[in-house]
This record gives C-alpha cells, sequence and structure tokens, in this order.
C-alpha cells in the first residue's frame, strides 16, 4: 500500500512526526510514573503528561489534515510541551528523562511549523 501524502501537508511531516513520537513517549512515562512507588509526588506530572500526549495528537491530525488553524494549535502544543519537559526534568528515571527531551524536541518543531 503506498502513502499519498499531500504536498501542503508534507511540508509539516517533521512536526507530526515529532509530535507523534512525543505522544508516543508521554503515554509510555505516564504508564511508568503511574507504577512507580512515589506516584503520589507525580500527579501534577501525570497530569501534563496526558495534556502533553492529547495534544501532540490532535497537533498532528490538524496538521495532517491540512486545518487553518494548525499553525496556531502547534504554538499551543509548543508551551505544552515545554511545560512537560520541564515538570519530567524534575525526575531521574529513564523514561522521564527520555520524555523532557522529546517534548523539548516536538516543542522546537512545533514553534518552527507555526512561525
Amino acid at each position: 500500500m503506498t502513502t499519498v501524502i499531500n504536498s501542503s501537508v508534507q511540508q509539516f511531516q517533521t512536526c507530526i512526526d515529532a509530535c507523534n513520537q512525543c505522544m508516543q513517549a508521554c503515554e509510555e512515562c505516564l504508564t511508568s510514573c503511574l507504577k512507580a512507588a512515589d506516584v503520589q509526588a507525580r500527579t501534577h506530572c501525570i497530569n501534563i503528561l496526558r495534556d502533553c500526549a492529547d495534544i501532540c495528537a490532535m497537533a498532528a491530525q490538524w496538521m495532517s489534515r491540512g486545518s487553518m488553524y494548525a499553525k496556531q494549535f502547534c504554538q499551543l502544543c509548543a508551551t505544552i510541551c515545554d511545560a512537560c519537559a520541564a515538570e519530567c526534568a524534575k525526575f531521574q528515571d529513564t523514561h522521564c528523562q527520555e520524555c523532557a527531551n522529546l517534548c523539548r524536541q516536538c516543542a522546537e518543531e512545533c514553534r518552527k511549523m507555526s512561525s
């Protein structure tokens, strides 16, 4: 099966990929945080991971369909990814540190796309 990508969407592909990677990292980190011994200390982190995963998934969808609001949506996505990165960086677990890095990368791509 061959995927045909609309030429107007191709310009967003790097950002779409970054959003999808960030969403996956947030979901995986969230699952691991829920299993952590100090889960109560991670309540804020868990909540922002959910927000970040959701907005990344939606940003990828909006870019994929060429929404005229994708740039504005990606500005908000960058803000949430930055906040998620800062929160995850507080925890020393490998999954949190990797998630923080992917959130930073996604925020950077979203800022590039929305400018």
